[in-house]
């Protein structure tokens, strides 16, 4: 049975892809704070894996994880992943979404140089006002917040790593996924959390910012497959990861509120005050590369996925109201 280690397997890609791995026939180990390993958390992971409490910035704590374990793949989704607080505590992300990976990769080289390593970057590496649009692998990294340098740092590493040593490691470039399981803090789950509430009468009014921005909006199921199929390639390599189509906040809450029988225009108010700065060039992914060498598609769609979430909401509701 292949061994597979996930780092970070606590937040929304953590489940989606120990679901994957299990339905595989893998043994799962995962690693999370111990803040993160709530009951929701143990729930949701069932029995299905072996669960390590630590940080993955700490080496002495990651050496003794890798030795234990001895994975034959290992997945880092670990990472502080709300932008805000990047400029709050730009020290910490560096640490632990840059120079945590690389700590990771020469513990690979010197002690399971077999093993395949997957991290997870972001499209947010381009920048708010990419070099170009679409986007693909040859892209220039044009990071504008303290999360994108430490995720641009952290797919520099690999690929030295790769090239310099010969180690199987990759970066996914990741566009923005989504799922029942995203949290609340980011706008689509806003949103489909809202609707679902305001239908109920639990709440009135939704505010948001600019909702005319445009996202490439993918299921985390869908980019968790992508993930998978880059560690069973024949040679590694980096690959973009997203739908390589644009949806605005207003597609979100047209879907979104017509599931629950609404008008959004009724309940939601856009504040100024609250604006993103908007983007020259939109951060669209061109995933053609994956598409052609991985065989990877989309089974999701964005008004399934939108509609997928409302649902969730909606029951999460009902069984608050028990």
């Amino acid at each position: 049975m292949k061994r597979a280690l996930i780092l970070g397997i606590g937040g929304q890609d953590g489940y989606y892809l120990t679901r994957l791995l299990r339905d595989k026939g893998y043994d799962v180990w995962g690693v999370l704070l111990p803040q993160d390993l709530t009951q929701t958390t143990l729930e949701s992971l069932h029995d299905d894996v072996v669960l390590m409490q630590g940080d993955i910035s700490d080496e002495v704590f990651m050496a003794r994880v890798l030795e234990e374990v001895r994975p034959a793949e290992i997945y880092n989704l670990a990472g502080i992943s709300f932008i805000p607080l990047s400029w709050e505590q730009p020290g910490l992300v560096g640490r632990v979404n840059g120079a945590a990976p690389g700590q990771i990769l020469e513990l690979i080289r010197t002690n399971l140089p077999t093993a395949r390593f997957f991290q997870a970057g972001s499209s947010e590496m381009f920048g708010h006002d990419p070099f170009g649009s679409p986007q693909n692998e040859k892209t220039p990294f044009r990071p504008d917040n303290p999360y994108a340098s430490a995720k641009v740092f952290a797919a520099h590493l690999v690929r030295n790593y790769r090239e310099h040593f010969g180690l199987f490691a990759c970066t996914g470039i990741l566009y923005n996924h989504e799922s029942p399981r995203r949290d609340p803090r980011f706008v689509t789950r806003k949103i489909t959390q809202a609707a679902a509430s305001i239908s109920r009468g639990r709440c009135k009014e939704l505010v948001l910012g600019n909702i005319h921005a445009r996202r490439d909006w993918s299921y985390a199921g869908d980019t968790v497959r992508a993930m998978w199929l880059m560690l069973q390639a024949e040679r590694p390599a980096d690959y973009v990861i997203g739908s390589g189509k644009l949806k605005s906040i207003t597609d979100v809450l047209e879907i979104a509120f017509e599931a629950v029988g609404l008008d959004w225009r009724r309940h939601v108010r856009s504040d100024q005050s609250i604006y993103r700065p908007l983007e020259t060039r939109p951060l669209l992914a061109d995933p053609s590369k994956a598409r052609r060498e991985l065989a990877w598609e989309r089974e999701v769609s964005f008004e399934e996925l939108i509609r997928m979430m409302v649902e969730a909401d909606l029951e999460r509701d009902a069984l608050e109201e028990e």
